[in-house]
């Protein structure tokens, strides 16, 4: 099966045909750096991090290029809230989002450009537009004359009547039409500013975009991405303006664009004062239950990131968690032997892996459909759990070898949606013998204190001190510890303090 992928564009399912076979040029909108980044920016992230992993996963070179708008108003207006340099926040703000991407397991684009570092291929780029006819200068500011190009809201569908009808435009008597968006803006007073042929001044949100894609990945690139309110007037200025600049289309083969975030059935909001930052969101939850609850519904479709989702996000990532602490349990077992006999019951389970592996291929190929890929997964932790609770009543010869078959398919697959990365398995694999240090500046380290803690917790348990043991338990559950009884001992692992 082809991978086929919906196209804003087209408003159609197309089948993905790169401009060169066998590599994807990739560009997303990067953050505004003068806050936090809230959820909804968030899932955007995670949403082209997932397109990206899947894209690499069947075989493409991937060019992903993500950028900074490290000049803009919102900046401007923070750096005087807090009497610092746009520069200073810029950084700041860019330094915090780097480090939620990272506890969102968000892998880093190739190419990360700040928009201050691209300002001569803009004046450029405006220039060549102004020469063209396509857009004008007054007073130092220069507009993009919407009018100018034939197939300005061809992305939105929108005609030039319907959005003056619709939309609430700043009024500038000095634009010839109120649509025309700004390229190039005058400096004011004590704001960042650059020479150019206008006078001092700075880019436009829409140019920036326009000018590091093209920079990064050439005209024609293969995929662009973003959030749905990114549709109008951001991407659809970017085409004009980059369209009319090269005087060839297309701009970008596939336009895709993910849903929005509401919290409780409410769109998330500054208005109505439901903003969730995502390091808050951390604080409470683990990344991979935050990851699942954005993967379990289709990345077009809205999402609700509410207490009670969040909490079933949760529940289902233990369900994921619990599958491979049992699985890693088994096959750790002493005296466990291998032999290469398998019964019919797994001969027929080794095959399904590969019938699981297929059926999680073909939803991903239908525009990445994380929801159906999931659920293939909580199949295939499934039978394994059945597989497990058979080798209870009786073991045979074979079973390790299986459950290390389905172990590595599972983890495979969650994988590839960035979920259980080998790292973190690998250290819950370890439970409480994680620590390679046994002290740290002469002071015990944090994980052999736990041990210790469990070491006095299974005394207990061997002593019927139930209540002393079920203390310890909760105690380090608050502490963000959670404890899990094995067959064979117990293992722990650090998710944070409890919501």
């Amino acid at each position: 099966m082809s991978l086929a992928v919906y196209n804003t564009m087209s408003h159609r399912k197309e089948e993905f045909r790169p401009r060169e076979e066998g590599k994807v040029g990739m560009y997303v909108c990067g953050p505004t750096v003068y806050n936090y980044i809230h959820v909804g920016n968030g899932r955007a992230y995670l949403v082209f991090d997932v397109i990206r992993r899947y894209l690499s996963y069947r075989g493409y070179e991937v060019l992903y290029v993500q950028n900074f708008t490290d000049v803009d108003d919102k900046i401007i207006n923070r750096a005087r809230e807090e009497g610092k340099e746009p520069g200073e926040i810029a950084l700041l703000y860019e330094a915090a989002f780097l480090e939620d991407m990272r506890a969102l397991n968000v892998k880093p684009p190739d190419v990360a450009p700040r928009a201050t570092e691209t300002i001569p291929r803009m004046i450029e780029m405006i220039q060549g537009l102004v020469d063209k006819g396509y857009a004008y200068a007054v007073d130092g500011d220069v507009f993009f004359r919407v009018e100018s190009f034939e197939g300005y809201g061809k992305l939105s569908g929108r005609s030039l009547d319907d959005m003056r009808a619709g939309e609430r435009v700043e009024v500038d008597e000095r634009k010839a039409n109120p649509m025309d968006f700004a390229l190039w803006k005058a400096s004011k007073p004590g704001e960042p500013a650059w020479d150019s042929p206008w006078g001092k001044g700075r880019p436009g949100w829409h140019i920036e975009c326009s000018a590091m894609s093209l920079h990064y990945l050439g005209m024609g690139f293969d995929i662009h991405g973003g959030g749905q309110d990114l549709v109008f007037p951001h991407h659809e200025n970017e085409i004009a303006q980059s369209e009319a600049f090269a005087g060839t289309e297309p701009f970008v083969r596939y336009w895709l664009h993910n849903g929005f975030v509401n919290i409780q059935e409410e769109k998330m909001s500054k208005s109505l004062g439901n903003i969730i930052l995502v390091r808050e969101i951390l604080k409470k939850y683990p990344a991979d239950a935050v990851r699942l609850l954005a993967l379990q519904t289709h990345y077009r479709n809205p999402i609700d990131f509410g207490p009670e989702a969040l909490e079933e996000a949760r529940r289902a990532y233990e369900r994921l968690e619990n599958c491979f602490f049992a699985l890693d349990a088994f096959m750790a077992r002493p005296g466990l032997r291998t032999a290469p006999q398998r019964t019919q019951r797994e001969v027929a389970l080794s095959d399904s892996f590969f019938d699981f592996e297929r059926r999680f291929e073909e939803a991903m190929d239908d525009d990445f459909n994380t929801a159906r890929a999931i659920g293939v997964i909580f199949e295939l932790a499934k039978e394994l759990n059945t597989y497990l609770d058979e080798q209870e009543r009786y073991q045979t010869p074979a079973a390790p070898m299986v459950a290390s078959h389905g172990r590595d398919t599972l983890l495979k697959l969650c994988n590839i949606l960035g979920l259980f990365s080998p790292e973190a398995v690998e250290a819950e694999s370890r439970g409480a013998g994680a620590s390679s240090e046994e002290t740290s500046g002469g002071f015990p380290t944090a994980e052999r204190l736990i041990e210790l803690l469990l070491e006095v917790r299974a005394v207990a348990r061997e002593n019927r001190q139930f209540e002393t043991a079920d203390l310890i338990r909760t105690r380090l559950r608050e502490l963000g510890i959670r404890v899990d009884d094995l067959r064979d001992g117990q293992r722990w692992k650090y998710v944070g303090p409890s919501a």
